[in-house]
């Protein structure tokens, strides 16, 4: 049988290397916050966020997004891990992840430019914003229907409803 304390530490150091692996991220530098550590813009209604990276060698922009509201625009650069072109030494990993999300791993790959070479430009679009409708939540109205659950007054559910 286990000893608590053994069984505690094993759960603490598998927690503690999950969060290493998949990463911690938020607006103020996650778990542990340093440089290179990664990027975190958040989109809300009244804040709509644009992020664009520039190459200041040309001063072309090599990545945009407009953030959708309600959704953040995760992102780090790893340096010396582009495809070994000398003009494009690193590599950018990127996400867009519903807001406040804190980890996760980082799928989308960008070849980009060095450090010393690539500026974040931060716009922010008109505001208010509207966040996306969620079609599950929208309930179509019957125009022949002037009573019952889906009008404004409410009512009782009919009873020869027919099944699905």
């Amino acid at each position: 049988m286990s000893h608590p304390k053994t069984l505690f530490s094993v759960l603490a150091t598998s927690a503690l290397s999950t969060l290493v692996l998949v990463g911690c991220y938020t607006p103020a530098g996650g778990f542990n916050p340093g440089t290179g550590r990664g990027f975190v813009y958040i989109s809300t209604p009244t804040r709509p966020v644009t992020v664009t990276l520039i190459d200041t060698r040309n001063q072309e922009s090599f990545f945009a997004l407009a953030i959708p509201s309600g959704k953040q625009l995760t992102f780090k650069f790893v340096e010396g891990s582009g495809d070994g072109a000398r003009a494009e030494p690193s590599e950018m990993l990127w996400e867009v992840w519903d807001a406040n999300t804190q980890t996760g791993s980082l799928d989308n790959q960008l070849i980009c430019p060095p450090a010393s070479c690539r500026r974040i430009d931060v716009t922010y679009r008109p505001a208010p914003e509207d966040h996306p409708a969620d079609p599950t939540l929208l309930i179509p109205p019957d125009s022949a229907q002037t009573w019952g659950p889906n009008t404004p007054a409410g009512g009782p559910q009919p009873l020869d409803r027919p099944k699905d």
